[in-house]
């Protein structure tokens, strides 16, 4: 919510929290939720003083029953990596940062930073950050809401990679075939054909 007020003071325009587009705006029905499962899934669980235990069924698959506190710790610390990560991918983004698709606006196409390496690494990011909560909240609401999450950001990002094949055309293309989804492809940095991008 930082970042939205940021985009609208520092660019002049919203970030898109409701998307303009009638599907962009159902998919924010479903992520709303889930995004508030996230938060509020891991608090709960801290304050619940249990032990972390998994999933009948994960226990079967695992063959453990308890998640070992190693792993617990590694989780947070992915977590916290995940999270500073990102926001220094926001920063990178600038005034080109958006939550959801306008059909009418056209971004300048940002594919420097992480960016020369992977064309979504906020989502890669966010996918990381997601399992990594997953590991350290092992129950049933959170594995449902991570993978509806991580679905959903797979889809997103075909859906924005379309929108920006129609804003951009060949410079995109090329872009996608020098970098990563959301991660990266290789350790080689995409150099743009024009070197104002």
């Amino acid at each position: 919510m930082v970042m939205v007020r940021q985009s609208r003071k520092r660019a002049g325009h919203g970030a898109n929290l409701v998307p303009p587009e009638k599907l962009g705006r159902i998919l924010r029905l479903i992520w709303g939720p889930v995004t508030i499962l996230w938060i509020v899934l891991p608090f709960a669980a801290f304050f619940a003083k249990k032990p972390k235990r998994y999933p009948p069924a994960l226990r079967t698959l695992l063959g453990v029953h308890q998640i070992p506190w190693i792993l617990g710790y590694v989780a947070a610390v992915v977590a916290v990596a995940s999270l500073w990560a990102t926001f220094v991918c926001w920063q990178r983004m600038g005034k080109s940062w958006r939550m959801g698709i306008d059909p009418n606006d056209r971004t300048q196409l940002v594919c420097n930073g992480p960016y020369a390496y992977v064309r979504h690494p906020i989502y890669g990011l966010s996918t990381l950050l997601m399992i990594a909560t997953m590991v350290a909240v092992p129950n049933v609401l959170m594995l449902t809401a991570g993978v509806i999450h991580l679905l959903l950001l797979q889809w997103e990002s075909r859906r924005e990679e379309q929108h920006l094949i129609r804003v951009h055309g060949e410079e995109y293309r090329d872009y996608m075939r020098g970098t990563g989804r959301f991660f990266p492809r290789t350790f080689k940095p995409y150099i743009p054909v024009n070197s104002n991008s």
